[in-house]
């Protein structure tokens, strides 16, 4: 990472490379499109056979039989209902989760898929069998959310904080109180996101800022815009540097 990445102590300025950032969101939508069309194939082999699958391959509490079903429980659903309520949200933060790095996102959601079926294992109720994308749902919005505060990343911050203003009724689903809801998988799948964001934040060293130098270090002339100063003291460097580089200033 070059010095203009990274201000010492400061919030990333993101890649410089705009085409590298481009591919990785690219390379993000086709995860998440092969992902659906997965899901959704899985779902007609389900239907087709009455089910059977949901039946087979769900997590059932203290079964030790079905433990291998937390990882096959997410990519299967009971209804079109149930899959057609997941598949817009599964795609909308699956990408979100995925466009900074689609190995780190793959490392994510085997943890997501871990902590929301154990958390079900262990705790839910009963014998019925538990599947469905949603903890896996749970775990890409609150790794989402909280993102950008672990990698000091200015703009995934503001997708951050944009996501949990707009969908904060998620939550009420991952409380007691919803009938045919296995909230305890939609609060694995959330504690599993939050661990997520800690376990797979950047660990990238900061190199020291460069200093300002060439004309746009001095009081700037002609007809050109005046270069801000990168003053790393100045507490509004990171954020005019990033509104620089989206355009804005």
């Amino acid at each position: 990472m070059s010095g203009s990445d990274m201000d010492r102590g400061g919030w990333s300025r993101g890649p410089v490379d705009a085409e590298q950032m481009i591919a990785e969101a690219r390379k993000a939508f086709f995860v998440m499109f092969a992902f659906l069309a997965v899901v959704w194939l899985l779902q007609l082999a389900n239907y087709a056979d009455d089910y059977a699958f949901s039946r087979d391959h769900g997590v059932v509490a203290g079964d030790v039989t079905s433990l291998p079903g937390i990882l096959s429980a997410p990519f299967l659903h009971w209804s079109w209902a149930h899959i057609e309520s997941n598949s817009g949200p599964l795609f909308v933060f699956g990408f979100l989760a995925a466009y900074r790095g689609v190995v780190r996102f793959l490392g994510l959601s085997l943890l997501v898929a871990l902590t929301s079926g154990l958390v079900v294992w262990f705790f839910e109720r009963g014998d019925a069998d538990t599947v469905g994308a949603s903890g896996l749902i749970f775990g890409y919005f609150g790794y989402v959310v909280v993102r950008g505060i672990f990698d000091r990343h200015l703009i995934d911050t503001l997708i951050g904080v944009v996501m949990a203003a707009s969908f904060a009724y998620m939550l009420t689903v991952a409380v007691p109180g919803t009938p045919g809801v296995s909230w305890l998988g939609h609060l694995g799948g959330l504690i599993g996101g939050l661990a997520g964001a800690w376990l797979f934040r950047d660990r990238r060293p900061r190199p020291a800022a460069r200093s300002g130098s060439g004309s746009g270090s001095g009081s700037g002339s002609g007809t050109g815009t005046p270069a801000l100063p990168q003053n790393p003291a100045n507490p509004r460097a990171d954020l005019h540097k990033e509104l620089g580089d989206l355009g804005l200033l």
